[in-house]
Order: C-alpha cells, then structure tokens, then sequence
C-alpha cells in the first residue's frame, strides 16, 4: 500500500495571473503558503480474485473492471495517463471539502500522481511532480485551471512564484519572522457555498479585455507589496491590501461574488476585519480574513454560526507517509 498527504494551499495575491492565457503573453506572480489541512490518498495493489479489478472511494464507491468504467474522471485519467495496468484500490479523504477554494482539485491530482509514480517505482522531484501535474491538468484533462495549485501542494511552503513568458518557474521561499503573527491575525471562514471554479475562471481568462488586464496587472503589484509588508512588520496594511485585491478581483467577473458574499463580507469589515478575499476562483467556498488576534474572541462569537477553520502555515509539500511495496 502507498498513503500520499497532500496539503491545501491559501492564495493571498497574484491569482489569476497563473493561468497560462495570461503568462504566456505577461507572465505572472503570486504569493501563497500551503497549511496543515490534508488530502491522504491511499492506493493499494488488488489481487485478482475479486470481481472488480479497480475499486475507487470517494463520495461514491466504484467497482468496475475497466479503467474506463470509472466515473472519478481525475482518477480515470491519471490512470490512463500513467498506463496503469494492475488491479488497484484507491481511497481518498480530505479535510476539506472539495470546490471550496483551497486547490483540492490540484492537490488530489499532485497526490494521486505521487502514489502512482511510487506504485511503479519511479522517483520525481517535487518540481518535476508539480510540472507534470500541471501538463496533465491543463492538456490531458483540458481544464482551465492555473498553475500555482499544483506548486504549492507538490513543494510546500510559503513561496513567491514567479511565472515567465517561457513558462519558466522562479520559486522563492519567503521567510520571515513575522510570519507567525501573520498566521495568528487570519481567520478561515467557509461559506457553504460549493461552486465549479474551472467555470468561473474560464468567465474572466478567456476573453481578456483591456479593463481586465489593468486588474490583473494590478493584482500582480501586489504580490511584491505583500511580501514587503510581511518582512517589514506592517501586517495590518498586509490585511487592507487583502481587501484591496479583492475589489480588483471582483471586477474580473460578475461570478466571482454575489449579492449574498458581499453582505456576508461587508458585515464582517464593519465588525473588526481590516480585509480579506474568497479563496481561489471566487463565488463561493472559504473565505480569508485579516483581523487583529486581539479581536478574534468577539468577532467569533458574534458570528458563532459561520465555521471557522483554525490552521498553521505549513512547510511540507505532498508527502508519501507510507510505502509498503518497500518493504
């Protein structure tokens, strides 16, 4: 048996500008730090007595005989992709729900390829494993999806990416003393709200129009703004700029927000929050916010029906934490 664990990844500034559409032509930048919530896929070899050769685990349960009987059309593909022939039974389980914002689609891919590679014996960087997932993202599965996710879950860490006209990577780690404080003034709430973000980004990457690429442009300044703020000690400016980028974000599309999310946040910057965004492509999932640790007590339980997610900053990238076929 092989168990991968994959972390989630928070994305404070630069997002959208990861998107190939985008890169290509201007090249990119975003800032974003893993955290210690997970997705653990295990896989395990089959013998053949059973009737099904594939058994997968999700929300659903599939036994079929086929690869292309499979439903999980990430698991179907990343089969296919790695030509896979063994009987395999793959669980997987997160500790966050999927379609919320925090790159799960991108850290089951990098988790599920890591276990594949190690099923047959194949070693991979933790670069390479995040290019490879990012080739099959965006060309096997044909997904508008952007390339930080899979960085973030396969290296770990709090990282600037920097993304170049020829697609070359510049990956600095960002570390600072005050990051700690950073972690303590920020609060994950979720909405409840699920939503298909390949959908919502393909609303704002595809048809570029001027106004959209001076938001983006600006979106991209404040990538070096934050990481300044953040060595510089000046966290509650990092927060205002959170909102900052959140007002640019909102005009990308109508669909990154809604009527519902707007009062939600208003609410919660009349209540003590200097800032903060909706994780991800927006219109729905986990909400971040910047509001001083010293407030968090009254703000929490004035809002005692809206989950919050407390977590750390987390250093590791996507982990196999066991591998029997070693043994």
């Amino acid at each position: 048996m092989i168990i991968t664990k994959t972390p989630y990844r928070i994305s404070f500034f630069g997002g959208g500008s990861d998107y190939p559409e985008w890169y290509k032509k201007f090249g990119g930048s975003v800032l974003s730090t893993t955290i210690d919530k997970h997705i653990y896929i295990s896989c395990r070899l089959l013998p053949q007595f059973f009737k099904h050769k594939y058994r997968i685990v999700w929300s659903k349960i599939e036994n079929v005989k086929k690869i292309d009987q499979i439903q999980h059309r990430s698991v179907k593909k990343l089969l296919q992709y790695n030509k896979i022939k063994s009987g395999l039974e793959i669980h997987y389980d997160g500790d966050l729900p999927a379609k919320s914002g925090m790159g799960s689609s991108s850290s089951f891919s990098v988790g599920l390829m890591q276990a594949l590679l190690k099923l047959k014996k194949k070693k991979i960087s933790r670069l390479n494993l995040a290019k490879k997932t990012i080739f099959f993202e965006q060309n096997i599965m044909k997904e508008t999806v952007g390339s930080q996710d899979q960085i973030a879950a396969s290296i770990g860490g709090f990282n600037k990416i920097k993304f170049l006209k020829n697609e070359k990577l510049v990956i600095k780690k960002v570390s600072s003393k005050n990051l700690k404080k950073l972690n303590s003034n920020l609060l994950l709430l979720y909405t409840g709200i699920q939503r298909n973000a390949h959908t919502i980004a393909s609303n704002y990457v595809s048809k570029l129009s001027n106004q959209k690429e001076k938001n983006i442009r600006k979106i991209i300044q404040y990538v070096d703004i934050g990481e300044k703020l953040i060595k510089s000690g000046n966290l509650d400016d990092f927060g205002k700029l959170l909102h900052e980028t959140w007002m640019q974000k909102k005009e990308l599309s109508r669909s990154i927000s809604n009527n519902k999310i707007d009062q939600l946040y208003n609410k919660f910057i009349n209540n003590g929050a200097l800032g903060g965004k909706l994780l991800g492509a927006g219109g729905g999932g986990f909400l971040l916010l910047y509001i001083k640790n010293e407030k968090k007590d009254f703000f929490l339980k004035k809002f005692k029906n809206i989950i919050n997610i407390p977590f750390k900053f987390s250093n590791k990238g996507c982990e196999v934490i066991l591998n029997s076929l070693d043994k």
